[in-house]
């Protein structure tokens, strides 16, 4: 019994000094540290381009794709870009086609505007479905606004009379990079 009463006084006097150790203040010190490295993102703001005829009689079908894109690049050796792929050709069959169109020289055509730091394609460019085509391009030390910087892509779709009354739908797949 004396025994445990010892062990359990001792017990107490250790508890009792590191309480008393606990007392004051202390302080310490960390280092934050970060990697800020090239990055990119992009929003399509237009979840469907309707394109719509304007003019007479086969004029051009015509509409535009709004879009936010965001971009930090290296500052010596870096670069971006943002590109489409018509990823999904018209359907259903009988109507505009990127890949068999009915008429030879059936297209989807599009332009772009990029703001800066971006510098947008030139001229009109011919969609496709079996490569990536250019929106627009970022140099070396490239930096958008917080909320983003505004671009878009102004479209052309060939009105062939050949094509089938109907309604068609083509899928479209932006991407943007930042190194």
């Amino acid at each position: 019994m004396k025994r445990i009463l010892s062990l359990t006084v001792l017990a107490l006097l250790v508890v009792a000094s590191v309480g008393l150790a606990q007392l004051g203040s202390t302080t310490g010190t960390t280092t934050i540290s970060v990697s800020v490295g090239a990055e990119a993102g992009l929003t399509v703001n237009t979840a469907t381009t309707t394109l719509a005829e304007v003019g007479g009689n086969f004029s051009a079908y015509t509409g535009t794709t709004g879009l936010t894109y965001y971009v930090r690049t290296t500052s010596n050796t870096g670069s971006g870009s943002i590109t489409l792929k018509v990823t999904t050709d018209f359907g259903p069959a009988g109507g505009p086609s990127i890949g068999s169109p009915p008429t030879a020289g059936d297209k989807l055509a599009y332009t772009c505007t990029v703001s800066a730091p971006g510098t947008a394609c030139v001229g009109s460019i011919t969609s496709s479905i079996s490569a990536s085509t250019s929106v627009g391009t970022f140099s070396a030390d490239a930096h958008s606004g917080f909320a983003g910087n505004a671009a878009s892509t102004s479209w052309t779709l060939t009105n062939d009379p050949a094509y089938k009354v109907g309604t068609y739908n083509a899928t479209v797949t932006y991407t943007i990079s930042a190194s």
